[in-house]
């Protein structure tokens, strides 16, 4: 059990590294140009994604092991993906053609403040899910009364 509740904390944390280094390049020695291009958003929303899969591996596997899910917790599970489907969205915007800045022959596509909010706003909203996930579940008190 300890094991398997260790890959949730590795996962969420390689995430989260994996998004720093995508958000700031230069921590691992790489230079900074203007824009973000896809490779780099590609390696934010990797990083994103990681990092709520590891958070809801570990509250699945640490508090809720061998339990069925509520429906509270598979509705708080689908908002979390919800979540992520706006940020990789918001976060592919220009690259896509659907930004407000699309990319013009060698000019890299620049990062809008409305694709700012859809990417920060989706992970916010992916984190909810998790915490709604984790608050939703049934505990060992919630045992359902049986009369006989």
């Amino acid at each position: 059990m300890e094991r398997t509740s260790q890959l949730g904390i590795a996962l969420a944390v390689l995430g989260g590294v994996i998004a720093f280094m995508g958000l700031f390049p230069g921590v691992i020695g790489l230079d900074q140009a203007q824009g973000v291009g896809l490779f780099q958003m590609t390696v934010i929303l990797l990083g994103f994604c990681l990092l709520i899969l590891g958070a809801a591996t570990f509250v699945q596997l640490n508090y809720y092991a061998g339990r069925k899910h509520t429906l509270g917790q598979e509705i708080a599970l689908r908002l979390s993906m919800t979540g992520l489907i706006i940020s990789i969205v918001s976060g592919y915007a220009d690259i896509l053609g659907i930004g407000s800045h699309p990319p013009f022959g060698e000019q890299r596509p620049l990062l809008g403040s409305v694709q700012v909010v859809g990417l920060v706003g989706g992970f916010v909203i992916a984190s909810v899910g998790i915490i709604l996930f984790a608050l939703l579940g049934q505990s060992d008190h919630d045992e359902p009364n049986q009369t006989t």
